[in-house]
């Protein structure tokens, strides 16, 4: 591993452009070996990040010359990896192995493997010993440089690895190929400095480093050209946003700036660490009449014991404040949550005070993951891991509150007229189309591809649990 070379911001764009033109020359001398234009497939796993990296990706080799697939026997095939937990690291090994048996079948066949698990020292030396038919691997750190690795793979007849240590560079403006042409997620900083003790992400996203808000306000307006409604700011911490800037300015007054972009009419972001939401924060939540009533707010534990040891740094009491504050501020509020199961030490006492902080938030949805150990943080050296056993009666515990005050939560939109922004046409149902509320709620109603990408009122007829099936309301 190594740390990075650092060029100008604009000077990198310039040298990644001409990369994507090198590129294209092998692409197109592929396109004439094959007698067709040959195809790529990105698979994403993990993240909100995680997804933006894959349409960078996808952007830089639909400019190279590759057409988009979803299928896995595609000509040129990436993996961006998770390694939150350490099952997401196996599902890519037994992926992995698939595809050598369709590189055996298709010799000209290119593997790349991107991502956080590649930034761990032991998966490159794992790969090298057991996948040596990968042909390109890099890390979070340089996913700018894709078109220049590119070039690199297709020039060399062995694996290319290129995995930095960390870098302070940022480089934004290169092609994106987006999902949804309506709505869209900006990166507005990388990285984290808060070292959760089960955590990983620090370890291979690096330290924060935010992005100037002159980048971001120019990206979002472009956006807002393009026809883009809805933006999603992305980070490790938005909360934490600003911090080290040379003229330093907080997320809530980046949220401010935002605010005033003409086009945009929906305004999300994550994720909130409850130990940095600022005062300020909550009232331009309040007052903004374009961020959505949603707030995603990870608890991981309730009990003080257990938050202490995952390094979380609040009390239970501190996180009920907080919330209780955010619901009287901002009554209409969604907040949802992450919670673990079974860290190190937990007792079912622990299981209980969490459960008690579920009753009193009234969370309108809760993610639970049984705690997961992952090699090289601290929680995974910890003493008193708690056998499966234990783990799964305090899980099903907790889910069954976190279901039951979910669906009470959600149910009391029920007779409303609500906006949603229309994000595609129902899959399991011909004639409904399926939108999105301002508090993340899902709503299946009728309607046609026409309305995909609008802002409209629906009537919810009925609470389905987790989602609502409503009608179009005509006043």
């Amino acid at each position: 591993m190594r740390t990075t070379v650092k060029y100008a911001g604009d000077q990198e764009e310039i040298r990644q452009i001409s990369y994507i033109e090198k590129a294209r020359k092998h692409v197109e001398a592929l396109e004439e070996k094959l007698g067709r234009k040959p195809a790529c497939c990105v698979t994403t796993f993990g993240c909100q990040m995680n997804a933006r990296d894959s349409e960078k990706l996808t952007g830089i080799l639909e400019q190279a010359g590759y057409v988009l697939t979803e299928e896995e026997n595609a000509d040129f095939v990436i993996f961006n990896t998770c390694t939150v937990r350490d099952n997401a690291n196996q599902r890519v090994y037994g992926r992995l192995g698939h595809l050598n048996s369709l590189k055996k079948k298709n010799p000209h066949m290119k593997i790349a493997l991107c991502g956080c698990m590649m930034q761990e020292k032991t998966v490159i030396e794992k790969i090298q010993k057991s996948y040596g038919f990968v042909d390109l691997i890099f890390g979070t750190h340089n996913i700018y440089k894709f078109a220049e690795l590119l070039v690199q793979m297709f020039e060399s007849d062995q694996m290319v690895i290129d995995i930095w240590e960390d870098t302070d560079q940022i480089v934004e403006n290169l092609p994106i190929q987006r999902k949804y042409p309506f709505k869209s997620g900006i990166n507005i900083m990388f990285g984290c400095n808060n070292f959760c003790s089960y955590c990983i992400v620090p370890y291979v996203r690096g330290r924060e480093r935010s992005r100037n808000p002159e980048d971001i306000i120019r990206e979002i307006r472009k956006l807002a050209e393009e026809g883009v409604v809805e933006v999603m700011l992305l980070g490790q911490n938005v909360n934490s946003y600003g911090k080290n800037l040379e003229k330093p300015m907080s997320f809530a007054q980046l949220l401010g700036e935002v605010e005033k972009i003409q086009g945009i009419k929906r305004i999300r972001f994550m994720t909130s660490h409850p130990k940095d939401l600022s005062d300020e924060l909550i009232q331009v939540m309040k007052e903004s009449k374009k961020i959505c009533r949603h707030l995603h707010l990870p608890l991981q534990s309730g009990s003080t014991r257990i938050l202490q040891a995952m390094n979380r740094r609040y009390t239970k009491e501190q996180y009920l404040a907080l919330a209780e504050k955010i619901r009287k501020e901002i009554p209409d509020i969604a907040i949802t949550t992450d919670i673990i199961v079974g860290f190190p030490g937990e007792e079912p006492g622990d299981v209980d005070e969490t459960i008690d902080v579920v009753k009193k938030v009234q969370y309108d949805n809760a993610f639970t993951f049984i705690y997961s150990k992952r090699t090289g943080t601290p929680a995974a050296a910890m003493e008193n891991q708690v056998p499966q056993e234990i783990v799964k009666e305090g899980f099903d515990r907790l889910l069954k509150v976190v279901q039951d005050t979910a669906r009470q939560r959600v149910s009391l939109l029920e007779g409303q007229v609500q906006e949603a922004l229309v994000e595609e046409v129902n899959e399991q149902e011909e004639g409904l189309v399926t939108g999105r509320l301002s508090n993340n709620t899902i709503v299946h109603f009728p309607g046609d591809a026409g309305l995909i990408g609008e802002i409209v009122p629906v009537y919810l007829e009925k609470c389905q649990g987790f989602y609502y099936i409503g009608k179009r309301w005509e006043p």
